[in-house]
C-alpha cells in the first residue's frame, strides 16, 4: 500500500476512534453517578466505546496500536524489515493524530458539541484524572494493559469469519481496557487535546506530550508488540515447519512465505495477510 493510502487509512481510524471517545465523554458527564456510582457510569461508557474499534477493524483502517502487533509479527516472520516497520508505525501514528485532532477540534469542538458547562467541566476533570494525577510510570504500565487488550481483540477478530463473531470478539477485551481505566495513546489523542481546546489551566501541549503521549505510546508498543505479537508468534509460529493447507493451497511454514499452522488452522493466515502488515510490506 502506498504511503498516502496508509496515512489516509490511519487518518480515518483516528476519526472513528474519536467519535467513540466523544460518545463516552458525553455519556460519562453525569455528576450524580460520578459521585455515587462511578463504577456504573464507567461501565456504561465501556459498553459504548468498542464500536470505535469495531468500525476500524471492519473497515480495515490502520490504528497504530494494532500495527504494533501486526508488523512485529511480520518482522519476526521475515516478511518485513525493521525499517519498514518503524516507517509504518510513524505514518499510522501521525495519521491517527491528525484524524483525532480533526474530529476533536473541527467536528466536536467548533461544532459546539461540548459547549455545555457540564461537558466542559467533565472533559477537564477526566483529562486531569488521565494524566495529571497519575505518575509517569503508572501511565506507562496502564498503556501496556490497554494495548494488550486491544491487540487481543484484534487477534480474536482474526479468528472469526463472519461479522457478528468479529463484533463479539472485539467488544469484550475493549470493554475491559476501558472499564479498567487503561491508557490508549490514540484515545488520549481525543481526551487530552479536548481539555486543552476547552481551556484547561493545568494541561499544556508540552505537558501532554511528556506526561501522557510518550508513556502511553511506549506502553502500547510493549503491550501490543511484546505481550501479543511476540508471545503468540513464539507459541504458534516459530520453530514449526509443518506445511498447512489454507483455502485449498499448501503453504510452507519456514519463516518466509506465510504464517503456518496455529491455533485456528487456516484462520492464522490473516496475521500476515492483514491490511496492517500488508500495508507496511508494500510501502514504497
Amino acid at each position: 500500500m502506498r504511503i498516502d493510502k496508509i496515512f489516509m487509512s490511519s487518518f480515518l481510524a483516528g476519526c472513528l476512534l474519536s467519535f467513540a471517545c466523544a460518545a463516552v465523554l458525553i455519556t460519562n458527564t453525569a455528576p450524580w453517578y460520578q459521585e455515587n456510582a462511578p463504577g456504573l457510569i464507567r461501565m456504561l461508557g465501556a459498553i459504548i466505546f468498542p464500536f470505535g474499534l469495531v468500525s476500524i477493524v471492519v473497515t480495515g483502517s490502520d490504528l497504530c496500536t494494532g500495527s504494533f502487533m501486526f508488523t512485529t509479527i511480520s518482522v519476526l516472520h521475515r516478511r518485513l524489515s525493521v525499517l519498514k516497520m518503524l516507517m509504518h508505525w510513524t505514518i499510522t501514528f501521525f495519521g491517527n493524530l491528525a484524524g483525532s485532532l480533526f474530529v476533536m477540534g473541527i467536528i466536536v469542538g467548533y461544532g459546539g458539541v461540548l459547549d455545555a458547562t457540564a461537558y466542559r467541566n467533565w472533559a477537564e476533570s477526566f483529562a486531569n484524572t488521565k494524566m495529571v494525577t497519575p505518575e509517569w510510570h503508572m501511565i506507562f504500565l496502564r498503556g501496556i494493559g490497554a494495548n494488550w487488550l486491544v491487540c487481543l481483540a484484534c487477534f480474536l477478530a482474526l479468528m472469526a469469519r463472519e461479522y457478528f463473531s468479529k463484533v463479539v470478539a472485539i467488544w469484550w477485551p475493549t470493554f475491559a481496557f476501558v472499564i479498567l481505566g487503561f491508557d490508549h495513546v490514540v484515545a488520549n489523542m481525543f481526551f487530552i487535546p479536548a481539555a486543552i481546546f476547552l481551556g484547561s489551566a493545568k494541561i499544556t501541549v508540552g505537558y501532554y506530550i511528556w506526561k501522557s503521549m510518550i508513556p502511553a505510546l511506549l506502553g502500547n508498543i510493549v503491550g501490543g508488540g511484546l505481550f501479543v505479537g511476540v508471545a503468540y508468534w513464539y507459541l504458534y509460529i516459530s520453530g514449526d515447519s509443518t506445511p498447512v493447507v489454507i483455502d485449498g493451497d499448501q503453504w510452507a511454514n519456514d519463516s518466509a512465505p506465510l504464517i503456518g499452522q496455529s491455533i485456528a488452522g487456516k484462520h492464522n493466515a490473516d496475521f500476515s495477510s492483514s491490511p496492517h502488515s500488508k500495508g507496511a510490506e508494500d510501502m514504497v
